[in-house]
């Protein structure tokens, strides 16, 4: 097998926050065989278990993903596949914000949809996740870590210390800031350690001005609950906006979860035992993958699931589904992160002026000066690798019955752009949120 169909899926995200002071027997589809059987994928997954609260918060933390989304998806005007990770975002600018007070605080919350939760019940809410996430499917590898590098010059105060080990497992680290080259290369060291290879460098140089750098990297690695057979992998016709392209799509019949309405038709592709998954959501006939996005905000602004699960059913699904490599930079992005962040809601954590981020280094209010995030996805016949790091610089200043029943038909040929994210199933928590156009 060639090296690079290795994994099914690999996505890394990095963001960046720069805070200063298989059958035998087959049948015959056209040119392409694939088993006469068709593969139950409608698996059991093992539940994580969220307080009330923390339920809420999962909610509507997906609901800041979605506008993330759909906020990415209007300022990126390329047309190019892009792959994001808002909960790295999220851990990120939840250390930012166990160290801010007053309204910085409050916009910080309620934009990443907590709500005026309070410092610690979003440290609360981000260790759960920490904990018990990598814990739901052992065929599943993830890996949520966080770091602080800060600036010589500078002292933590401990209480922000204590909280970053306590809730964020993060360790600070100091480093000679001034020393630029050397520095960034400890901190981008750290990055590709923690994506494994995923996303080599996040920064070029420290700032020498810059007080600290926080980072959040999420791994995520996995196989398909049935994978695809390689030599059922066809190059085919895929619509792309700018005219067909050939691209290898796999295909094999599954027995999945399918939704369909006006906008999109949608499957929910499980990883592992289940409990992980990616839902490729496919645009009706005249539809395209901005009605999609704006179908699930929809959704999530109506107190729905992101996607409508309540309306998905099993389907026996004649399923394609293109391999592809994926890698997004918000550097990219007209305003890069700052300016999309800002305009989801969080003004004064940017603000020299009116920035109140007291907590985090002795006599010293903070506001962050840079944020950025990286992401990568690859999508092939075997498995799943995933992997999110965020970084924040300061600046001062299931197995189905033997017998089991017909089941209705549907066809699914992702062969034209699409709509994806990757979510743990039982809390519903969204790691990743992307768009494939084909190029």
């Amino acid at each position: 097998m060639k090296k690079n169909l290795f994994a099914i899926l690999a996505a890394a995200a990095l963001a960046v926050l720069m805070l200063s002071c298989s059958s035998s027997d087959i049948e015959d589809f056209g040119e392409l065989k694939v088993p006469v059987a068709t593969i139950n994928m409608l698996e059991e997954d093992t539940p994580i278990v969220l307080t009330e609260a923390q339920q809420v918060f999962v909610n509507d933390n997906n609901r800041f993903t979605l506008n993330f989304l759909k906020a990415a998806n209007e300022t990126d005007q390329s047309g190019k596949s892009f792959i994001y990770s808002p909960l790295s975002i999220t851990y990120a600018l939840g250390m930012v914000n166990d160290a801010a007070v007053g309204k910085t605080e409050e916009e910080i919350e309620q934009t990443l949809g907590f709500l005026q939760g309070g410092s610690k019940a979003v440290n609360e809410f981000c260790k759960n996740l920490i904990d018990n996430l990598p814990k739901v499917d052992n065929k599943v590898t993830l890996n949520i870590a966080n770091a602080l590098f800060l600036n010589k010059q500078y002292t933590l105060k401990k209480q922000f210390e204590e909280d970053l080990k306590d809730y964020y497992d993060a360790k600070a680290e100091v480093l000679d800031f001034s020393a630029s080259q050397q520095s960034a290369a400890v901190i981008n060291k750290w990055c590709n350690d923690k994506t494994k290879g995923m996303i080599p460098e996040i920064i070029e140089a420290t700032a020498p001005n810059a007080v600290s750098y926080l980072l959040n990297a999420i791994y995520f690695k996995a196989d398909w609950a049935s994978k695809f057979d390689e030599k059922n992998t066809k190059e085919e016709d895929f619509a792309s906006l700018n005219g067909n392209l050939t691209l290898p799509l796999m295909h094999q019949k599954v027995l999945i979860r399918y939704h369909k309405d006006d906008v999109y038709s949608s499957i929910k592709m499980p990883y592992g035992k289940g409990s992980w998954e990616m839902t490729v959501m496919l645009p009706e006939e005249g539809k395209t993958t901005d009605d999609v996005i704006k179908r699930v905000n929809q959704y999530a602004s109506e107190g729905r699931d992101f996607c409508g699960t309540d309306t998905y059913s099993p389907y026996e699904v004649d399923l394609k589904l293109p391999r592809f490599e994926t890698s997004s930079d918000t550097d990219d992005l007209d305003g890069k992160l700052n300016q999309l962040m800002q305009k989801l809601g969080i003004n004064r954590a940017f603000d020299i002026d009116l920035s109140q981020i007291p907590n985090m280094c002795e006599n010293e209010n903070l506001f962050i000066g840079t944020m950025r995030q990286k992401a990568k996805i690859k999508v092939s016949e075997e498995g799943s690798e995933a992997a999110a790091v965020t970084i924040a610089g300061m600046m001062t200043s299931a197995i189905g019955p033997s017998d089991p029943p017909e089941y209705p038909k549907a066809i699914f040929h992702a062969n034209k752009p699409f709509v994806y994210v990757i979510r743990e199933a039982s809390t519903g928590i969204i790691l990743f949120v992307g768009k494939f156009t084909g190029k």
